[in-house]
């Protein structure tokens, strides 16, 4: 099992549409038997994925996995894409940086992670943005972070705070994101940096939060189901090196 956190010390820059898209491009193009584990409170990934009836009330439940008062296997339910999982997120997760920091267990997610191997051979982490106790864990725990970066000066700014941080600790894999190669400043960053993978700003990248699906699955064929699946195969590619 290899574990592929999506990481950014900046919200707003396509985080959790990047999670949903590579963990559909896990399950369906690899056939990889995947989990997608919602780390942040707001709980995106999660809306986007579960098959909860509308209006049902989450759990509140997700932080309990940490404390070890319910196994994650408990909480895992199915999505309607096949061989992907979502540990869900709820509002629980706001204390998480907190309870990390009252358990002093520096490896508490990796070892739940380490629980997981035998039931699935991906798990993706969507991560809260932020330098916290929950990214400390996260950066322990992962073998690869991919890091969406908007191509502006801020964006490549919090990049560079993570990657001073980090070290050399994990694999870092930058990916320009919500490109648009019409805009001068976008088209300097890449030129930048030409061995990034890059997402489009796209109509059907989009339509991902409308849809509540992967754009591989209502758009195979556009840009965008195209980078994501580029994206995939980069990461397994790395992942096997």
């Amino acid at each position: 099992m290899s574990t592929i956190a999506i990481y950014s010390l900046k919200g707003g820059v396509g985080k959790t549409t990047l999670t949903v898209n590579l963990a559909w491009c896990a399950a369906t193009l690899s056939s990889r038997r995947t989990l997608l584990w919602d780390l942040d409170p707001q709980a995106a990934s999660s809306f986007l994925l579960s098959n909860r009836p509308a209006g049902t009330k989450p759990r509140d439940q997700a932080q309990s996995v940490f404390a070890k008062d319910v196994e994650p296997e408990k909480l895992i339910e199915r999505t309607a894409v096949p061989r992907l999982d979502l540990l869900a997120a709820d509002a629980s997760l706001r204390g998480l940086d907190l309870l990390f920091h009252e358990l002093d267990k520096k490896k508490r997610l990796q070892k739940l992670l380490v629980g997981l191997r035998k039931n699935y051979d991906r798990v993706l982490l969507d991560c809260p943005p932020g330098l916290t106790e929950t990214s400390d864990q996260v950066m322990r725990a992962a073998d690869l972070i991919v890091v969406p970066v908007i191509p502006s000066p801020l964006s490549e700014r919090a990049l560079a705070e993570v990657t001073k941080h980090l070290g050399t600790k994990v694999q870092l894999m930058p990916v320009h994101s919500m490109v648009d190669r019409r805009r001068k400043l976008h088209a300097e960053a890449l030129a930048r940096h030409p061995d990034w993978p890059v997402i489009p700003m796209a109509s059907q990248v989009e339509q991902v939060t409308v849809r509540r699906s992967a754009v591989g699955s209502f758009a195979p064929r556009s840009a965008g189901a195209q980078a994501f699946a580029q994206l995939w195969q980069a990461i397994e590619r790395r992942l096997a090196a």
